[in-house]
């Protein structure tokens, strides 16, 4: 009986232990998009910000940055991150911007 239980103990342990550090790698992943995704595109806004999505896609961190122009105007870029390669490319800016409120 008691080794069931301690097996038990040991398994919730290191689940609890890999939840925990996948939730921060999530976390350390998306700050590597957000930082190579707002380089991307400086200058383009001034003050921009980012909101990344939390897991992208299976080969892609996915981002919009959005901003104002400096000629005027507010507006968002696509921001796409190879995540083996760890290179970013833009789309054009869009006549869109996004609330950082609406993220969560």
């Amino acid at each position: 009986m008691l080794k069931p239980l301690a097996l038990l103990a040991i398994t919730a342990a290191t689940l609890g232990t890999a939840q925990a550090s996948s939730g921060d790698a999530w976390a350390e992943f998306a700050t590597e998009v957000e930082t190579a995704c707002l380089a991307a595109t400086d200058g383009v806004f001034t003050e921009p910000t980012a909101t990344v999505d939390p897991f992208g896609s299976e080969s892609y961190g996915l981002a919009i940055i959005s901003g104002d122009f400096p000629s005027g105007g507010t507006g968002s870029i696509v921001c796409v991150f190879d995540k083996q390669a760890k290179t970013v490319e833009i789309g054009g800016e869009l006549d869109i911007t996004v609330s950082q409120n609406a993220a969560e």
